[in-house]
């Protein structure tokens, strides 16, 4: 268990090199028995709390706010770095992460402040989802606020979260809100999703009953309009795409290290015309070397779209329409490439193994598994269409927030 020793300058928040450490040693405690969690399936309460421990869960708080004042660049490489050891993990977190973060996209300054100070004091880990493709829950006016009814068929972190945070229209305006709401109300009911990968991300469906919801739990709007949302909040997509894009790559980067130490330990022959064993045959080298390009092509490209989110999030209210389409492009072009790397590295490494890769006490397939179920939540075509719609006729992608 990894218990987080916070230096003593909060002010500035503890660092880059303090989070990823923790983030390491946290990975390592999830490598160890990853296999064995992941094939009984239970709901993460314990990985959570080893989250929550190592204080990841606070990790984009403001110091002055209870939290780790870490950046979203830090926050991504852990987010990676989990994602090696445990892909479902990494998901849960990464979602946790920009939904936790959300208040700053679509509510008010002092509603943000508000909320990240009661998140970081409660150490809440969140859940839920704003995905478009869902839908929409319905808020009604009622007279101390509002209610809260309809069903979602899937969400992230449902089973475990503290909070979550869901897209629903309110039905006086028809407008499209950020809700945040206290899972433990007897009007939420959660269930066990059945997917055949990412099995421990906690996720299911969600039905709301007349839910009620304060005013000051209406984050804010989640209008597509460009004339209702201003460019910084336009963002939110651009952000939860990367996190998509480094959940990809960490379940890819995640395969390739244990295939390469499982052919170091046991070094199988490949081809019996191969005396010296898979070392020297050229298909395996050949086949190790494209999946290390693709894996290093599509980081390359998630790093490129991390630098123009930096950029952006920095402008805030200056950001133009313009900049926040050119870093939709940019992180729907590295999500589509980090989604496409982690299909590939995840199906062609067990290749590379060979028949014991189908073994299931050494649960290689996991790997494939979990990038292929959370890929098929956002097809890649979606993303390429935005990426050559805009290089062709300079049309900005919309305003889509992913699963």
């Amino acid at each position: 268990m990894v218990t987080a020793v916070v230096p003593s300058d909060v002010t500035a928040g503890p660092g880059r090199t303090y989070w990823l450490r923790i983030a390491r040693e946290v990975a390592d405690d999830l490598a160890t028995d990853a296999v064995v969690r992941e094939q009984a399936g239970k709901a993460p309460f314990d990985e959570v709390a080893r989250l929550r421990e190592a204080g990841l869960l606070t990790l984009l708080i403001p110091a002055e706010h209870g939290g780790g004042a870490a950046d979203w660049p830090t926050a991504y490489a852990v987010i990676r770095e989990i994602a090696t050891a445990d892909g479902a993990i990494g998901q849960l977190l990464g979602s946790h992460y920009f939904l936790s973060w959300s208040a700053r996209f679509f509510a008010q300054p002092d509603l943000a402040a508000r909320v990240e100070r009661e998140s970081a004091a409660g150490r809440w880990c969140w859940g839920g989802g704003f995905a478009s493709r869902e839908p929409s829950l319905t808020l009604r006016p009622a007279p101390n606020g509002y209610l809260l009814s309809g069903g979602q068929s899937y969400a992230t972190g449902v089973r475990v979260a503290d909070r979550l945070a869901v897209r629903a229209t309110r039905s006086d305006i028809g407008e499209p809100v950020a809700v945040l709401v206290d899972p433990a109300h007897p009007g939420v009911v959660c269930d066990d999703g059945d997917a055949f990968g990412q099995r421990l991300a906690a996720g299911g469906s969600a039905e709301f009953d007349a839910v009620p919801v304060a005013p000051d739990e209406v984050l804010g709007s989640l209008s597509t309009d460009e004339s209702v949302l201003p460019p910084f909040t336009g963002l939110a997509a651009s952000t939860a795409r990367l996190v998509s894009a480094q959940l990809c790559l960490g379940i890819a980067e995640g395969v390739l290290v244990e295939a390469r130490e499982y052919a170091r330990v046991a070094n199988p022959p490949w081809q019996p015309s191969w005396p010296d064993g898979s070392r020297q045959d050229p298909y395996v080298l050949v086949t190790y070397g494209e999946l290390m390009v693709a894996a290093r092509s599509a980081a390359a490209l998630a790093d490129q779209a991390l630098e123009a989110l930096t950029d952006g999030l920095a402008r805030g209210e200056a950001l133009t329409d313009d900049q926040c389409a050119e870093t939709a492009v940019l992180a729907a072009a590295a999500e589509a490439a980090a989604s496409r790397a982690a299909q590939e590295i995840t199906a062609r490494a067990l290749e590379v193994i060979g028949p014991h890769a189908a073994s299931s006490r050494h649960g290689f397939d996991r790997f494939w598994r979990n990038a292929r179920a959370h890929t098929l939540h956002d097809p890649v075509a979606h993303r390429l269409r935005e990426v050559g719609d805009y290089f062709l006729h300079g049309a900005h992608p919309a305003f889509v927030l992913p699963s």
